[in-house]
């Protein structure tokens, strides 16, 4: 039996828009950030978070990221940030160290035009800290 154009072509497309890219969502992110980082930067990620004064130094405004850098969002000197800067040691960050515990899922996020295996909630956390930037 063939299946006409009209009914294929249509069924197709719904199926792709159901294939997981591995790709976390915008509210994945947001989950994150409400339950490990608004202690130090606040509701709103602008480095006002109850903890805040007590750090030096302080957090940063997570929503001025983008507008630091030249209008663009710094997505792989934030993951490195995050995920556990190498430069930085255990002496001299204020941040704790996400990366160690969460290697075990893995998505494929583009960082300055390579695919790079990435924690899939530090790959949610950066869809969020992307979406919030002014």
């Amino acid at each position: 039996m063939r299946l006409p154009l009209t009914f294929l072509v249509p069924s197709l497309l719904a199926l792709g828009a159901c294939v997981d890219t591995g790709m976390p969502e915008r509210p994945d992110g947001a989950a994150f950030f409400a339950q490990n980082c608004v202690a130090c930067h606040g509701t709103y990620a602008r480095g006002d978070g109850p903890l805040a004064t007590t750090l030096t130094p302080p957090p940063p405004d997570l929503t001025q990221l983008a507008r630091n850098n030249d209008g663009r969002f710094p997505e792989t000197k934030t993951l490195a940030y995050i995920y556990g800067d190498p430069q930085e040691n255990h002496l001299t960050r204020v941040m704790p160290n996400f990366g160690k515990d969460m290697a075990l899922d893995l998505v494929p996020v583009d960082l300055d035009g390579t695919l790079t295996p990435t924690p899939r909630v530090l790959a949610g956390l950066l869809v969020y800290l992307e979406s919030i930037q002014r």
